[in-house]
């Protein structure tokens, strides 16, 4: 029997990268997933993918929306939810002197309003006991240059993990983050910066990481896995850094 067998579980920007790869092992570990994208193609593909035991439901997390169609989608089926990973995010890219009004929008309005609300309104769902992981980034806890916005949103659902975790407790749900170090996705290849390639791009991430390669999405996704589950039944508040060593050595 699987770790998630007979359980329901929504997945937030689920169609590609470590979201899809959190989908996929939620359901070969029994779970019933829900998912979310943007693109109907991309999103079509990940359920045909992952099969029987997943439904997609375009949408977009900064639209509240969408994020209301989503749960109606899952209410509407007569389930409710066990597993919470609010994954999707983006990244943004630009020293002090160059942020703009419109890059601020984006890294807030993604990273920290889209994870607030998906979580907000996934509450009247959430079964007692449900296990809620935010997607946060080891960015957060660095201060690498050019990524001080992205960092900042990311640290901002850091603190939210650990405020939820406090006011969800009387329920018995628990509130985690897990923070991916660079990793091996559609999302990595498309920051290559002019005049590199995709493996000379993951070549130079990779040189300071003390395991010597980036993740695999299926490695992101297994400590998604373990937070989501009863493996880690007396873990809450933490964010967990699966970063090859980066942030810690």
């Amino acid at each position: 029997m699987g770790q998630l067998e007979g359980r329901v579980a929504v997945v937030t920007g689920g169609s590609k990268g470590i979201g899809f790869a959190s989908a996929l092992r939620f359901a070969q570990e029994g779970a019933y997933v829900y998912l979310t994208g943007r693109g109907k193609e991309e999103l079509d593909e990940a359920v045909a993918r992952i099969g029987p035991r997943a439904t997609g439901v375009r949408g977009d997390v900064t639209n509240l929306a969408d994020l209301d169609r989503l749960f109606a989608t899952v209410d509407a089926d007569g389930r409710r939810i066990d597993v919470l990973f609010a994954n999707a995010g983006g990244t943004t890219f630009g020293a002090l002197a160059d942020v703009t009004e419109e890059d601020y929008a984006y890294a807030t309005g993604l990273n920290l309003r889209g994870s607030l609300f998906t979580v907000q309104k996934a509450l009247p769902l959430l079964n007692d006991n449900a296990s809620v992981v935010l997607a946060t980034s080891t960015t957060g806890a660095r201060g690498s240059a050019g990524v001080g916005l992205y960092a900042a949103s990311k640290a901002a659902v850091r603190s939210l993990a650990r405020t939820w975790a406090n006011e969800l407790k009387h329920r018995g749900i628990r509130v985690n983050a897990l923070a991916p170090g660079a990793t091996r996705t559609p999302a990595l290849a498309a920051a290559t910066p002019e005049g590199a390639t995709p493996e000379e791009f993951r070549a130079m991430v990779a040189a300071p990481v003390p395991l010597g390669r980036v993740a695999e999405p299926e490695e992101q996704a297994a400590a998604a896995l373990f937070l989501a589950s009863d493996q880690s039944s007396y873990i809450t508040g933490i964010e967990l850094h699966v970063d090859g060593g980066i942030n810690q050595i």
